[in-house]
């Protein structure tokens, strides 16, 4: 359900750099100054944390001396943010601003040559692509399309451009009606009528090669010329999916070339290379019948690696390393005897050896394979993640993020593993607030496994004094408690306000064997939900926590958890937050976008009676156990959730207060899954702790 997505552009500018610019189009400036009230208090608060940078897409320069990056400043008093592009040396360094002016600027790409940056903007009222010298001087606007560009990279070569743009393919409302201009409906004659958070426009992402002069692109040749499919996928259209070959004489995507009731039972994605010469196209991952994503060539381009799932429907199997020989056909399965996920892969420059990212026991490392022997190192060691990568010569550079620090740049000395910091955007911030200590632990579970465990503490904490404690429930189903940074659920802002916070990798997270986390599936109300108790009746027994003032929280499957837990925690727990959350199984199953996904991770449909499993799922939904709620719950949904429709936040919201239990209901009209408008967010989380207050502090 809720997949972790590091897309974000989005970020503040919180100390003085150097800018250098010619828009002419005057910029505001955001405070984003620490009050002095801030300043005193030394913690985290809502209002603290939307004055974080969030940096995004870096990119090394081919020579390897310069990394450009996104940044973007957020504003509550004015609901607005701005991206804007960086430059720093890869081995550290001052920090060049190259864009300003109230447009956003982002997506940079090097030039082949390194000379000149690429990148997006809408200044000209549309986006379309642009391009700077590297110190940010000599902007230009480089293409007009009509519509905007979603995306882009330059060729090898540097005469060709790929561009992704939205294609109508199928009659709008309008065009139906045209006598009716002010009706306003959706009509669905299939499934995926609705995704993640849009409805269906009839307008697909495609793929168009056009030409480079060093001025201006021009032509444009759609080659899915009149297919109704996105590229890249829908919904997150990452454009890592896409990649030419070295020579510029190929291209290669990722697509899954299904409509409606197919679309929506099936993860068959596949992988497509496209021959400029002859205009042809190839499916080099025919009979795979999982995901099949992120092509990357080799240098020579006669390899193609690529992340593969094996299991039909299933999205979070095991993300495989394959390696495909383009002369013989022959694919390679790298990491069948590696029990960990891959994802960021690069080459090195001679094609000997894979950089990848991989998680290990809540935490996300470098590591390196060599090609030949299939020999994998592990290049970092420690309690953070790496997000991307990127190489720089004996270096990877990539963002670190931990439960501590919100994601900043840094290098890797691939030999040695020695990390370096080369950027510091939110130093100005660490030098006033304090951060809670995080610890590790390892508990037995109820059938004797042993289960990570984080426990986060309160900045200053006092172990004479006792706290109230809150069991963290976390959403996925299939994603790990790793060492991530949230702007939302931020464990060090929980933690700001006092309370201890108990985080478990529960059954059904990765980076613990892929066993571990495919034992969720079909077992929603079994095993992992014990895993929850064994978590927080293990920590409560600290002489620091009252185990009189407990209270579970959670989002997504976290939510589930949540209205779970409620019908079966024997009055271990005080308060209860649920945001976007499963309530009733057999509701959800028809009402959810992607179909595959329920039918994987519950069995089938409710009307299945012969699916044992699904008939062991859906027993255990929540909403079977409603009659034996008795605490004080928090309901929180966004109108344009598709993945879980609002629907089951307002079943659970009246079925609580129709038991005259307390509850409150937060309903946001324009957020999705997520809430990510400034105001919206801060509104969440004053609301959040005012509830935990009121029943976890009286």
């Amino acid at each position: 359900m809720t997949r972790y997505l590091s897309f974000i552009l989005l970020g503040m500018l919180v100390y003085a750099c150097t800018s250098k610019h010619n828009d002419n189009s005057p910029q505001a400036a955001f405070d984003l100054s620490l009050t002095r009230q801030e300043t005193d208090s030394g913690r985290i608060t809502a209002e603290v944390l939307f004055k974080f940078s969030r940096i995004g897409e870096p990119r090394v320069s081919p020579n390897h001396k310069l990394v450009v990056f996104t940044v973007t400043q957020y504003d509550i008093p004015t609901n607005q943010n701005r991206t804007n592009i960086f430059t720093v040396p890869a081995g550290g360094g001052e920090v060049v601003q190259l864009t300003s002016g109230n447009a956003h600027a982002w997506h940079p790409q090097w030039y082949p040559d390194g000379s000149r940056i690429g990148f997006l903007s809408d200044l000209s009222g549309s986006v379309q692509i642009w391009e700077m010298n590297i110190d940010g001087t000599g902007k230009h606007q480089i293409s007009i399309i009509e519509g905007g560009v979603n995306s882009f990279s330059y060729a090898p070569s540097g005469d060709k451009i790929w561009y992704t743009h939205d294609v109508q393919i199928g009659k709008t409302l309008s065009e139906l009606y045209p006598d009716l201009p002010k009706a306003d409906v959706h009509i669905a004659t299939d499934l995926m009528y609705r995704h993640w958070n849009h409805w269906e426009d009839y307008a697909y992402s495609h793929i168009f090669i056009a030409t480079y002069n060093g001025k201006t692109i021009t032509g444009g040749t759609d080659i899915m010329d009149g297919e109704p499919y996105d590229t890249p996928l829908s919904p997150y259209f990452d454009d890592s999916e896409i990649a030419w070959g070295p020579d510029g004489t190929v291209l290669a995507y990722t697509c899954k070339k299904l409509t409606g009731r197919e679309y929506a039972l099936s993860t068959n994605s596949d992988i497509y290379l496209y021959n400029l010469s002859d205009q042809s196209t190839t499916n080099i991952t025919e009979g795979m019948p999982g995901y099949d994503k992120y092509p990357v060539f080799s240098p020579d381009g006669q390899k193609i690696a690529f992340i593969s799932m094996k299991t039909p429907g299933y999205e979070s199997d095991k993300a495989r390393l394959m390696v495909l020989n383009r002369k013989t056909g022959q694919k390679r399965y790298m990491t069948e005897d590696f029990d960990q996920n891959v994802q960021s892969v690069s080459w090195n420059p001679d094609g000997t050896a894979l950089y990848f990212i991989s998680g290990i026991h809540a935490t996300y490392q470098y590591y390196t394979m060599n090609i030949h022997t299939g020999s994998i190192r592990k290049i970092t060691d420690g309690d953070h993640n790496y997000t991307t990568l990127a190489l720089a010569g004996a270096t990877l550079v990539g963002e670190k993020m931990t439960m501590s620090m919100a994601p900043e740049l840094f290098t890797v000395d691939i030999a040695s593993g020695k990390e370096k910091q080369i950027t510091f955007i939110n130093k100005p911030i660490y030098d006033h607030i304090a951060m809670g200590k995080v610890e590790k632990r390892w508990i037995k579970t109820t059938d004797n496994k042993d289960m990570l465990t984080w426990v986060i503490y309160p900045p200053g904490f006092d172990s004479t004094k006792t706290y109230p404690a809150l069991l963290y429930c976390q959403g996925g189903p299939q994603s790990a408690v790793s060492q991530f940074w949230s702007y939302r659920w931020n464990f060090q802002m929980m933690a700001a306000h006092d309370y201890i916070i108990v985080a478990p990798n529960r059954r059904g997270l990765p980076t613990f064997g892929q066993a571990w986390n495919a034992e969720i599936s079909g077992d929603y109300g079994g095993q992992n939900m014990k895993d929850y108790f064994s978590a927080i009746d293990a920590i409560k027994t600290e002489p620091y926590i009252d185990e009189n003032r407990l209270g579970a929280v959670g989002a997504s499957y976290g939510g589930f958890s949540i209205f779970w837990i409620a019908g079966h925690h024997q009055k271990r727990f005080k308060a209860f937050i649920a945001h976007c959350g499963i309530y009733n199984l057999e509701s959800m199953y028809a009402a959810t976008d992607e179909t595959f996904f329920v039918n994987h991770d519950l069995g089938g449909p409710y009307w299945d009676k012969q699916n044992k499993t699904a008939q062991r799922s859906y027993a255990t939904s929540p909403h079977k156990f409603v009659q034996n709620w008795d605490t004080p719950i928090l309901i929180i949904t966004g109108e344009r959730d598709f993945r879980i429709p609002y629907t089951q936040a307002l079943e659970a919201f009246g079925a609580a207060r129709l038991q005259n239990i307390p509850a409150r209901l937060l309903v946001f009209p324009d957020e999705t899954h997520f809430v990510t408008k400034p105001q919206d967010a801060v509104l969440w989380q004053r609301e959040f702790f005012a509830w935990l207050d009121q029943w976890l502090k009286k």
